[in-house]
C-alpha cells in the first residue's frame, strides 16, 4: 500500500472505530449470542474504501490482492462470500460514516450547492431485465449526456463545488429529478437558509422553485428562450462542469458503472462504497491541507 493511501486508511480506521465506540447503535445488528466478528466494522469499511480507491470492481480479485499485500494492516481477512455478506448488511453504517466525515470538512459550510443525477446501469440484455431481482425498482431511462437508453437506476447527488456529497439518493431511472431533490433536502437534516442551488434545465418547474424558496434556497438554472434573463446565469457553465467532473470521478475513477450489484442490498452497498471513498478522500485532503483539488484521488489509486 502506498504511503498516501496508508495514511488515509489509518486515519479513516481510527475515526470509524471512535465513532462506533461513541455510537454502538450504528453497527449492524447481530444476534445477542454468537461469534464476535474477527474483522471489525471499522476494518470492513476501511477495506471497502481501499478497494474502491484501487479500482477493484471484482471482490474476488480484491480479496486475493488483500491476502497478498494487506496482511500487515489486517491480521484477519475474510473470503469473498463473507466480505460480500458483511458489506450488504452495513448500509446504514456507510450512511452514518459518510455524514460524519462530510460534516468534518471545511467545505461542508459552503452555501453553494450543485445538483444532478447520473445513470447507474444494472443490466443490458432483455433476459437480464426479465429475471433481475431489481425489476420494479430499476427501469428504462434515457441518458441525454450519452444519447442512449439504459436499464437501471439514477444516482441523485447534491454536492459542494469541492465535490463533497451533501445529500444523495438512489432512485428508479424514471423518478422525477425535482421531486427527488426536494426529498433529499427534506430528509437530509440540512441547514438550507441562504443556500444557492445550481441545476440544469431538467429541474425547471415553478412549484419546485417555489418550494426551494420557502426552504431559503435560491435556484440558478439555464434560461428558456421565452424567459427573461435570470440572475446568476454567468456562473452556470463553470459549475455545471464541476458537477459533471464529480460524476466522472464516481464513474471513471471509482467505477460506479461497473458496480456489479444484482440485488437491492448489493447495489446500495456498492454505491455507498463509492460515495464513502469519495467523501473520505475529500475529508482527508481538506483536513490535512493537501495541495490540489479536494476531490483528487490520484495519490490513492495505486
Amino acid at each position: 500500500m502506498n504511503p498516501d493511501l496508508d495514511t488515509l486508511a489509518t486515519r479513516l480506521y481510527v475515526t470509524i472505530d471512535d465513532l462506533l465506540i461513541d455510537h454502538p447503535q450504528w453497527a449492524p445488528e447481530r444476534p445477542a449470542v454468537g461469534i464476535v466478528p474477527r474483522l471489525s466494522d471499522a476494518e470492513l469499511l476501511t477495506l471497502a474504501v481501499i478497494q474502491a480507491l484501487l479500482g477493484y470492481t471484482s471482490e474476488a480479485r480484491f480479496i486475493r490482492h488483500a491476502h497478498a499485500h494487506l496482511r500487515p494492516w489486517f491480521p484477519y481477512l475474510p473470503e469473498r462470500p463473507g466480505y460480500n455478506k458483511r458489506l450488504r448488511h452495513s448500509g446504514e453504517l456507510f450512511q452514518h460514516v459518510i455524514a460524519h466525515l462530510a460534516r468534518q470538512c471545511p467545505s461542508w459550510n459552503d452555501d453553494l450547492w450543485l445538483v444532478d443525477s447520473t445513470p447507474v446501469e444494472c443490466g443490458r440484455s432483455r433476459e437480464t431485465v426479465k429475471r433481475s431481482d431489481l425489476a420494479g425498482w430499476a427501469s428504462y431511462g434515457y441518458c441525454a449526456s450519452h444519447s442512449r437508453w439504459f436499464w437501471g437506476l439514477r444516482l441523485h447527488l447534491i454536492c459542494t463545488p469541492s465535490g463533497l456529497p451533501v445529500a444523495y439518493a438512489l432512485a428508479g431511472a424514471k423518478a422525477d429529478e425535482r421531486d427527488t431533490a426536494l426529498d433529499m433536502i427534506a430528509f437530509g437534516d440540512l441547514d438550507t437558509a441562504g443556500c444557492t442551488l445550481i441545476a440544469d434545465k431538467g429541474y425547471r418547474r415553478a412549484s419546485f422553485e417555489h418550494q426551494l424558496n420557502q426552504a431559503g434556497i435560491t435556484l440558478i438554472r439555464p434560461n428558456l428562450k421565452s424567459e427573461k434573463q435570470r440572475p446568476g446565469g454567468r456562473y452556470l457553465k463553470a459549475f455545471r462542469q464541476t458537477i459533471e467532473s464529480v460524476n466522472e470521478t464516481l464513474k471513471g475513477q471509482l467505477d460506479l458503472e461497473r458496480h456489479g450489484g444484482r440485488k437491492k442490498p448489493g447495489v446500495c452497498a456498492r454505491v455507498l462504497q463509492r460515495l464513502l471513498a469519495l467523501t473520505a478522500a475529500i475529508w482527508h485532503n481538506e483536513t490535512t491541507g493537501r495541495d490540489g483539488p479536494a476531490r483528487s484521488l490520484t495519490a490513492y489509486d495505486h
